[in-house]
């Protein structure tokens, strides 16, 4: 059977698990926590890397920050987005003014930015506020 190596949103430790269609159930090794929750992981210093080069499913990452209008705006819809992938790919945020470090290596200019990374690389960059469907359409490029 074959596997993929999904980072728990929760404890950010590396999970295998079989490659399945659908998933009805799926928990952390670890913590035990849901590998299926779709809810946006918060990525700092310490697990940014970890999520990015480690997942073999595409980890999508919002670039943003707390007084930004649009980001807030596209909040909802980054949600509603992932919530249609689950354990198809990862939804992460990176607070541009917290984290500006993060933000630097890959010459965020304008907010919010989307990155779409798989196997460690970046596949694909949007900048600006999108709708749930458009952020679907940018995600569902970069599946199997």
């Amino acid at each position: 059977m074959s596997t993929i190596h999904v980072v728990c949103p929760h404890c950010h430790k590396v999970n295998r698990i079989p490659v399945k269609e659908h998933y009805t159930k799926a928990n952390c090794g670890y913590c035990k926590g849901s590998l299926l929750d779709t809810h946006p992981v918060e990525l700092t210093p310490e697990t940014f890397a970890i999520h990015i080069q480690k997942s073999d499913i595409p980890v999508v990452v919002d670039f943003w920050a707390p007084w930004c209008g649009p980001c807030r705006m596209m909040a909802p819809a980054y949600e509603e987005a992932a919530a249609q992938f689950p354990l198809k790919a990862q939804f992460a945020k990176v607070n541009t003014e917290q984290y500006q470090q993060l933000a630097a290596p890959f010459g965020i200019r304008g907010i919010p930015t989307i990155i779409v990374f798989k196997n460690g690389q970046e596949m694909e960059r949007v900048s600006g506020a999108l709708p749930a469907q458009q952020i679907a359409q940018l995600v569902a490029r970069h599946l199997g």
